[in-house]
């Protein structure tokens, strides 16, 4: 049996050009979804997970991340001088006993190309993946990790995906998987005979969308290496995985249950979204921000 995955990649390296000029200066990692920078929300999921040993792949302009989970000590002493205990706790992401790892992707060559810097770091053991500008939403956002985690290790597989459902005119958006049943059910992990990226208006072979979890055996190190990059000279982690789907290995599906969903910020309407969604929910203003909604609608 394998050991329990302790190990974490969060790309975290893209550009941001569709979130222009919100991130000429600022990584979009740390454009803030309700009170947290959208990262910490990735962070605080794995380690929610049990996975402390996490690896950040940044890029250039990107310093920002790596000092928001650095200690500071002495912000700490004057908030506790202060008297702010609860923003104290606010900071707790930093001292739940994470070590934190980074490295950069210099030129932008692909998400599979990125992934692929962590295999040192990984160091032939399982790991996850999960993408630095998606977040997860649910009652308990770190249990989909956690069960594709158990999952992985049961079935020994080389892979296990999360996936959602999308509706059809937003497929071509999304790498898009093939189960090998139809209209597999929530919460199972189902096989996978295939896997496409961004297929064409009207092509795509089912509405289940990649939800920007994974999990991974080492193997997926040796997919990437085959990879033949794309027409833009980039490396596709779906085209890994198809490989890998290809090659035999045993790849599995994990879909999204009912009340969980993947929100994303790779645009201004999908970052308005989420950060709606969020604001609204939180736990100490959402109610505030609810009651101004509703005061403004009659203005609108």
């Amino acid at each position: 049996m394998s050991r329990p995955i302790t190990k974490a990649i969060v790309p975290a390296a893209g550009w941001g050009t569709r979130l222009l000029p919100a991130t000429k200066s600022q990584p979009k990692e740390m454009l803030p979804v309700g009170r947290k920078p959208a990262v910490q929300y990735v962070v605080e999921e794995l380690q929610a997970a049990g996975v402390h040993q996490i690896l950040i792949i940044t890029g250039r302009r990107k310093r920002a991340i790596e000092d928001h989970f650095d200690a500071d000590p002495d912000l700490v002493r004057v908030l506790r001088e202060a008297g702010n205990e609860a923003l104290i706790e606010a900071l707790s992401y930093i001292e739940a006993g994470t070590q934190f790892f980074y490295t950069r992707q210099s030129t932008p060559q692909g998400l599979g190309h990125a992934i692929s810097l962590g295999a040192s770091f990984v160091d032939g053991e399982d790991c996850i993946v999960a993408l630095g500008d998606s977040l997860l939403w649910g009652p308990d956002p770190a249990a989909p990790l956690r069960a594709m985690m158990q999952a992985h290790k049961e079935l020994q597989a080389a892979a296990v995906i999360a996936v959602e459902a999308v509706p059809e005119e937003e497929t071509h958006q999304y790498g898009i998987v093939v189960p090998e049943v139809e209209d597999p059910p929530p919460g199972r992990p189902v096989r996978l005979t295939d896997i496409v990226e961004k297929p064409r208006r009207g092509t795509a072979p089912s509405n289940l969308a990649v939800a920007a979890r994974y999990t991974f055996s080492p193997l997926i190190f040796n997919a990437l290496a085959r990879v033949v990059p794309d027409q833009r000279g980039e490396i596709q982690l779906t085209d890994a995985i198809r490989l890998l789907i290809q090659m035999g290995e045993p790849v599995y599906l994990w879909r999204l249950r009912p009340g969980e969903r993947r929100y994303d910020i790779g645009n201004f309407f999908s970052y308005f979204r989420t950060f709606l969604d969020f604001a609204l929910t939180d736990e100490r203003y959402g109610y505030l921000a609810r009651q101004y909604l509703k005061a403004k609608s009659y203005e609108l």
